[in-house]
């Protein structure tokens, strides 16, 4: 739910990069993304390398692959095709004054290649990029993990770590943020998280000591998330290196913080969150197009009011990208293509 008005704000960044649609400059606003981004992808990498502890019980390497397959490529193949040429069409509108035909754009789309944010209105995955980071993710994992049972086969390993080790888990990330990295975002990063989850985040023993210490990882993870919003955005200085480790500190320490508070308060189902985790992905695919659009659309009505602007896209897409993905959910080849399973 937090995708909507985290790809709102993208408009209105202080940092001078592009988007498929730009507006004035505005630090509050984007305040929202720097508090959010140390953390907000990792721990979805974090989450999935420990559900597939739990997958891998089920089923063989193959099945697991398989499914992996189901899940994210065909879905990520399906969303490029689909709309990520729109999301390009209104870049390069927006960004570069194109005036030629929707249709023709698509010409544009798969023989321009430039930078693969689609901005220029060139090819792009647009956030596409995480279901094939995770799929990649997932064959290197898989093979790393069949590796290591392979030698370690005859061995019992039990995880029992002490709290304080786990906090230091963090001291790798500031080297891996620019390792294997396209746009930003690092293979290396969501590599080592997911691998971290899969092999001691999913312990139970481990999870309790998140539960126990929840509150003080909040307050050291909170703390980290606003002296790097002050860093990065309102200080007009550039701290280099102690901003990197103060982003790598708000990284893990939330990570852990939501995953103690996760366990103690939002361990169960029910209606409500059965029905959304079912079209969480046919959500993911179709949130961005409907911002942008509803960005585009008021621009000229709401030109001068920043809260305005920023809040009614957030409403309207909302309320759009739900009803579109109940729709997409009751069709069984589209549910097929974007990756979700009744």
């Amino acid at each position: 739910m937090l995708l909507i008005p985290y790809h709102a704000a993208q408009a209105f960044n202080t940092w001078g990069e592009l988007n498929y649609i730009c507006f004035a400059q505005n630090k509050v606003i984007s305040s929202l993304i720097v508090f959010l981004s140390p953390y907000y992808m990792p721990i979805m990498f974090v989450l999935a390398g420990m559900s597939s502890k739990y997958a891998l019980k089920r089923r063989s390497y193959g099945q697991f692959l398989a499914e992996r397959i189901k899940r994210l490529l065909i879905p990520f193949v399906f969303g490029t095709l689909a709309f990520c040429p729109i999301l390009a069409y209104f870049g390069d509108r927006n960004n570069f004054n194109y005036n030629g035909g929707f249709w023709r754009h698509y010409i544009i789309f798969f023989t321009r290649w430039t930078d693969l944010a689609g901005f220029d209105g060139g090819f792009n995955v647009g956030q596409y990029w995480f279901l094939y980071y995770l799929f990649v993710i997932s064959l290197v994992a898989v093979g790393i993990i069949a590796l290591g049972t392979l030698v370690t086969k005859n061995c019992k390993i039990k995880v029992n770590i002490p709290f304080p080790v786990i906090c230091l888990l963090a001291i790798p990330l500031p080297f891996l943020y620019n390792l294997l990295s396209i746009g930003g975002k690092s293979f290396a990063e969501y590599l080592y998280v997911f691998l971290i989850g899969y092999y001691i985040l999913f312990d139970d023993g481990i999870i309790e000591k998140n539960v126990k210490y929840r509150y003080i990882t909040l307050i050291i993870g909170l703390i980290a998330c606003v002296i790097n919003v002050y860093m990065f955005i309102w200080s007009g200085k550039d701290f280099g290196i102690a901003n990197t480790i103060v982003k790598a500190v708000a990284e893990w320490f939330m990570i852990l913080a939501l995953i103690g508070i996760g366990k103690k308060h939002l361990d169960f189902t029910g209606k409500i969150s059965d029905y959304l985790s079912g079209r969480a992905i046919i959500f993911f695919g179709l949130h961005f197009l409907w911002i942008i659009l509803f960005q585009m659309l008021l621009a000229p009505l709401l030109d001068g009011n920043v809260v305005m602007l920023y809040f009614v896209p957030i409403i309207l897409s909302y309320i759009t990208t739900m009803v579109c993905s109940e729709i997409v959910y009751r069709i069984p080849v589209l549910r097929f293509l974007m990756g979700t399973k009744v």
